[in-house]
């Protein structure tokens, strides 16, 4: 039982890959492709584009996240062969890379059905995206602790994951427990709303009937 946990755990430490490869075809007014990947606030993201060649096409890249505001952080056109962007999360959501092929303005529309560029992307975030070789050469770190120091910016980052998740069960608590509140608020003044009712219209049919003559 054991190797099997621990086969497990280790599985877990280990890196997820974000790479991707697809087509991307070119249009005068192209739609935007977006690859999406969740990051913390302040995680570093490394995003690696290696763009086909393609006569008549302009790739542009644009790196935005997925909070209602819609930040841009990086936007850049007309990227070619491999590129290296960084950036740093500033909101506790999605980080996207969106593309567009933009068709050349001299080219006729029916002419771009056999043209289309091919981007393979990688996406790193938070330890996935740290240089571990450059800090192992400039702080002379041996293998052994080069691992160590891999493994603890993986565990850091399950660390925040799980604060993340209690923060958000917190705000779940409180935003049922509001809830909760108001249901049985409503719920007592239904109760007090249909008992005046019900007692006013005791009186004003008493009233009625004593106006008849129906009762004394």
């Amino acid at each position: 039982m054991f190797p099997t946990a621990l086969s497990l755990l280790l599985l877990f430490l280990l890196p997820f890959s974000n790479a991707i490869k697809f087509a991307l075809p070119p249009a005068k007014l192209p739609t935007e492709k977006c690859i999406w990947n969740a990051a913390h606030i302040n995680a570093l993201v490394i995003v690696t584009a290696n763009v086909s060649p393609g006569p008549n096409q302009r790739i542009d890249i644009e790196i935005i996240d997925a909070t209602p505001q819609r930040n841009v952080y990086l936007s850049k056109k007309d990227i070619k062969g491999e590129t290296r962007l960084a950036v740093t999360a500033h909101a506790e959501d999605e980080i996207g890379v969106c593309f567009k092929n933009h068709l050349a303005p001299e080219v006729r529309t029916e002419m771009d059905r056999n043209m289309t560029r091919t981007i393979d992307l990688d996406v790193d975030v938070g330890a996935d995206a740290v240089d571990y070789n450059a800090i192992a050469n400039q702080e002379s770190l041996s293998g052994l602790e080069t691992e160590m120091r891999k493994l603890e910016g993986v565990v850091k980052e399950i660390v925040d994951e799980l604060n993340y998740l209690k923060k958000r069960e917190e705000k779940f608590a409180d935003t049922n427990l509001s809830t909760n509140e108001r249901v049985q608020t409503f719920a007592w003044l239904t109760l007090v709303s249909l008992v005046g009712l019900g007692v006013w219209q005791i009186f004003h049919l008493r009233a009625f009937f004593k106006r008849k003559y129906l009762i004394d």
